[in-house]
């Protein structure tokens, strides 16, 4: 493969398996020219050059659910859009466009299926976006992360591969004293329990180690705890001189977290779940209430489903959802099973997956002519 474009973004969700995918193309073809088209303003612009790759931006925007003014210009950014995709695809002649969800992948998928393109979507959900639904019947493959998707998507499009997750929580090769090692504060002869609320942090997850702060000396528990940089200076406030809590806003070195967790307290965003499945430690799942067509719901439930995972809805998780992690860390058997089942669902090669499938729309395109 000489030229390839990679479209999407907005969030991190997006942008991590797009940097992925092209991280993988470089591996195999180091000499390949790979362009990246995200959205005017959103992060990718500033992401993908960071990680060393070309980006163009097109004007696209999302439709608002409230009434706005904005989405009197939508049609009109929309069509701008489209027309400047078709001017990117014929200038750059990419061989293959990969979609992996947000604004921009819309536009460009689009046209590139109209100018007779190869296209791939990668779906990291288990309820897939308006875009890619959209888009499923016109672009070539589907590269999905769960099983089922056959009543939104072709089924003979279909390409199960798992989302991409980080290369280093590959194989966690850490011991365990090595993992605290990274984390002094923390006592080694402590259950540990992990909670992440992401990047941005999650309100319901901070509450709810609050909720129990008071009980960990009695638990012989211990957590870290990732808050989120939103919340790190309040957080910082109410828990001052309190014992076994480990606050931090950001997590650096995630493969020592994983190596000594003894049970996860997460939300339930796809990649987030992609990392939990190749860790295989017992997870209690938080779906957060606040993205679209609850699909956090819907990417935990694939997992309960399994017996892989413990679903606490948002609502009831600040009493119930550091309690529950509690009640697995007494349950010998049932920490066993969970870590078991979510091991289970592991894909840890999905990159090398997914550029397999796109090698071979390329080559059948070349066989074709």
């Amino acid at each position: 493969m000489k030229k390839i474009i990679i479209s999407g973004g907005g969030t991190g969700g997006h942008i991590f398996p797009a940097l992925a995918i092209a991280n993988e193309i470089r591996l195999r073809y180091p000499q390949a020219d790979i362009l990246f088209v995200g959205a005017i303003g959103k992060m990718e612009m500033e992401r993908v050059p960071a990680a060393g790759y070309k980006i163009v931006g097109l004007p696209i925007v999302g439709l608002q659910r409230k009434f706005t003014l904005s989405n009197f210009a939508l049609p009109f950014k929309l069509l701008k859009s489209l027309a400047k995709a078709k001017k990117i695809l014929k200038d750059f002649q990419p061989e293959v466009v990969i979609g992996v969800g947000g604004y921009a992948s819309g536009p460009t998928l689009k046209m590139a299926t109209r100018l007779g393109i190869p296209t791939v979507v990668q779906e990291q959900n288990s309820y897939p976006g308006k875009t890619n639904r959209l888009l499923s019947k016109s672009v070539s493959a589907i590269c999905t992360a769960y099983e089922g998707l056959e009543s939104v998507f072709p089924a003979a499009k279909i390409k199960l591969t798992g989302n991409p997750v980080r290369q280093e929580l590959k194989e966690l090769n850490l011991s365990r004293e090595e993992a605290f090692a990274c984390f002094p504060a923390l006592n080694p002869a402590k259950k540990t329990v992990l909670v992440m609320g992401g990047s941005l942090g999650a309100r319901t997850l901070n509450e709810s180690v609050l909720f129990v702060a008071d009980q960990l000396e009695q638990e012989n528990v211990q957590v870290l705890w990732q808050c989120g940089k939103y919340y790190f200076e309040a957080m910082k406030t109410e828990v001052e001189g309190k014992k076994n809590i480990l606050l931090t806003d950001f997590i650096a070195r995630m493969d020592a977290a994983y190596t000594l967790a003894d049970v996860i307290v997460s939300r339930a965003g796809a990649l987030s779940i992609s990392e939990l499945c190749l860790v295989g430690k017992p997870t209690i799942l938080v779906p957060s209430p606040n993205v679209s067509e609850d699909h956090q719901t819907k990417n935990a439930m694939a997992l309960v489903k399994n017996h892989a995972a413990i679903l606490v809805k948002d609502a009831i998780a600040k009493e119930e959802g550091l309690k529950t992690a509690f009640a697995v860390l007494k349950d010998k058997n049932q920490s066993q099973l969970l870590g078991s089942a979510i091991k289970a669902m592991a894909k840890p090669n999905a990159s090398a997956d997914i550029v397999d499938v796109i090698e071979g729309l390329v080559a059948s395109r070349f066989i074709a002519m």
